[in-house]
């Protein structure tokens, strides 16, 4: 086992150790650990990437466990206001929350897992008192500058009562795709609970697990998703806590994720026909059984397999987008060692190198001063504006390349699949 991870043989969902390994993903080392120039020399560990279905309550998750504080330190660099379509997305969100729940003027919101403070600056303009809580100890320090006051630690239940002896109890607690981050998510659950109002709401935002099989979203995969949710599960889980799942809306950012809202048991909400229609969605398509993520492991090596056709003989190869998933694709679909230099148009990026073959990220200037003949896109999210940004470089011959859901190479005369 690699330094700086541990593996749990059961569920943390459930606690059932009738736990399977239904898709092998090659060790990778941390997603985001980009490195400066005068650490290229050093060797950056690999951690395992698999993923297990459970086959007490069907939750689909990661069983190593890397140190979170190798994960979430002052160095954490992702920042959720630096993309519009985010800022845009939980600007709608919020509305929405708003308008469903109509909490009186300055009632309390907290943010777990609150990053750099832009969801909450919403429900901060509409009145409310905001609270974050982020470990990423230089994210929290910036945003308690910026007026979102953030507190530097992981939430635990001790926290959590601090907070509600101190500022009251949450009528609004939300959590952003970090709901799927901890490995103690029962804990995390707890302390959601104790914060939590009697009548407050609980709203939190997940990557949904059918998205990424049918979609082949396989840059959502990294060490700190360890979850991977469906509803069935969730709603069984959520009640062993306390809370009650009632409202579940499946939306497309990301590639396609779940906004789930939950209550305290016995809360005042209606659930909404919709939890139990999407279960038995899940159901009916085998998503709490094995054979569909063997199938999704299958076609992920086809997926390799249609990549090397398409770069076989061809050369120098790039990579557009620094991101914290491409780490995932570079390694799953055998491009290690395969890219001459990825481009990044944020300048907080340009001049390091990637997580483990430490390929340079430069500028995309470097499309059209190196002209590499294909570019993989590994900021999957961006494709379309990425290509759109970019038509000149394929005018000029150049091909990019993505693979999701199959492989496609994109050029000034148009799309082909491999």
């Amino acid at each position: 086992m690699a330094v700086g991870s541990t593996k749990r043989d059961n569920c943390r969902l459930c606690g059932n150790k009738n736990v399977e390994l239904v898709v092998a993903m090659t060790p990778t080392p941390i997603a985001d650990a980009y490195v400066t120039r005068d650490h290229v020399a050093e060797r950056q560990s690999v951690y395992p990437l698999d993923l297990y279905l459970c086959h007490g309550c069907g939750h689909v998750q990661l069983l190593d466990v890397v140190n979170p504080h190798l994960m979430f330190k002052s160095e954490y660099t992702y920042q959720s206001g630096s993309s519009g379509g985010i800022v845009r997305h939980f600007q709608e969100y919020v509305d929405a929350v708003l308008a469903r729940e109509n909490p009186p003027k300055g009632a309390l919101v907290v943010d777990i897992g609150s990053n750099d403070g832009t969801f909450l600056s919403f429900f901060q303009k509409a009145g409310m008192t905001v609270l974050g809580i982020d470990p990423a100890t230089e994210l929290a320090r910036a945003s308690t500058a910026r007026g979102i006051e953030t507190l530097p630690h992981f939430l635990n239940p001790e926290l959590a009562d601090t907070v509600r002896k101190e500022r009251g109890a949450a009528r609004i607690l939300t959590a952003n795709n970090v709901f799927a981050h901890a490995d103690d998510l029962g804990g995390m659950a707890d302390s959601i609970q104790r914060l939590l109002a009697p009548d407050g709401a609980f709203v939190f935002e997940v990557s949904y697990v059918v998205d990424v099989v049918d979609q082949m979203l396989l840059g959502t995969i990294f060490h700190e998703h360890l979850c991977y949710h469906a509803v069935k599960p969730l709603k069984a889980f959520l009640a062993r806590h306390g809370m009650e799942l009632v409202d579940v809306e499946h939306v497309t950012v990301q590639g396609g994720s779940l906004i789930v809202t939950a209550q305290p048991t016995g809360g005042h909400r209606k659930a909404s026909a919709r939890v139990e229609e999407m279960i038995r969605e899940e159901e009916t398509r085998g998503f709490d059984k094995p054979e569909i993520y063997r199938n999704f492991n299958r076609r992920i090596d086809r997926l390799k397999s249609d990549l090397e056709a398409v770069f076989k003989g061809n050369g120098p190869i790039a990579g557009y987008g620094a991101a914290r998933g491409g780490t995932t694709l570079i390694y799953r679909l055998n491009l290690d060692g395969r890219l001459a230099f990825i481009v990044d148009d944020s300048p907080a990026k340009q001049d390091m190198f990637s997580p483990g073959d430490h390929v340079p990220i430069l500028s995309s200037d470097a499309l059209y001063d190196q002209r590499p003949s294909h570019v993989f896109i590994l900021a999957w999210v961006h494709w379309k504006a990425i290509v759109q940004a970019h038509r000149r470089y394929m005018e000029q011959g150049g091909r990019f390349v993505i693979a999701h859901p199959r492989v496609e190479v994109m050029s000034a005369g148009g799309n082909a699949y491999a």
